[in-house]
């Protein structure tokens, strides 16, 4: 059973996403919160596998209680996705920079909603959508720097290929079919750069692929 948190300062959407979820028989909502404090405090309390946060909300912040989950060690099983509306698009980077696992449009359409989240609780980012490369690519132009390219040195050529392609949005398959490969070891590669580069998941893998250099945005 796929256990879920949802976090969002308007009732309505929480509602409706609610509604989703509860038609199916592997998700179940534990809970849902209004702000970023009381996110976290449930989060402590429930230890759930997905974290659906809204970024704007009052009291603190998507992006500061994802901060701080992140950061706990006893919540690494918890994959907080955000919640954002086109309109927001600039706060994406710094959700993921955050420790966001993705993030989500809030239009997005029931089965993709659905598909998401057993990604989510999978381990898995939520980067693949063109969507998501769009902003990605127009909003980590020049990004504050966090890594140095002196974290290339301990990625063999394979996993800055593989990594590289990730930040592209690509999911393990298509990174395989690139490179020949098989989807298993295309996985490999990109749990050996997570573990070499202490990336909490795949989501700071392409944190640390703009930020290095290792990939630079269209337009850039």
């Amino acid at each position: 059973m796929i256990r879920v948190l949802l976090v969002d300062d308007q009732p309505l959407i929480r509602s409706g996403f609610r509604a989703l979820l509860d038609l199916e028989d592997d998700i179940q909502v534990v809970a849902e919160a209004a702000d970023g404090a009381e996110c976290l405090a449930l989060v402590r309390e429930l230890l759930p596998d997905v974290a659906l946060v809204d970024i704007q909300m009052p009291v603190m912040d998507g992006i500061e209680a994802t901060r701080r989950i992140a950061a706990d060690p006893n919540l690494a099983d918890v994959h907080v996705v955000m919640l954002t509306n086109y309109g927001m698009d600039e706060y994406v980077f710094d959700a993921l920079r955050a420790g966001a696992a993705g993030f989500l449009v809030k239009d997005i359409l029931p089965e993709d909603f659905l598909h998401s989240v057993r990604v989510a609780a999978r381990g898995d980012a939520l980067l693949a959508p063109a969507v998501t490369r769009t902003l990605i690519d127009r909003y980590v132009s020049q990004p504050p720097p966090a890594f140095t390219s002196g974290g290339l040195e301990q990625l063999t050529d394979r996993e800055r290929e593989t990594v590289a392609l990730a930040a592209g949005g690509l999911p393990n398959d298509e990174i395989a079919r690139r490179l020949v490969i098989s989807p298993a070891t295309a996985k490999t590669h990109i749990n050996r750069a997570m573990a070499k580069l202490h990336a909490r998941d795949r989501a700071q893998l392409v944190v640390f692929a703009y930020e290095s250099g290792l990939v630079t945005p269209r337009g850039a």
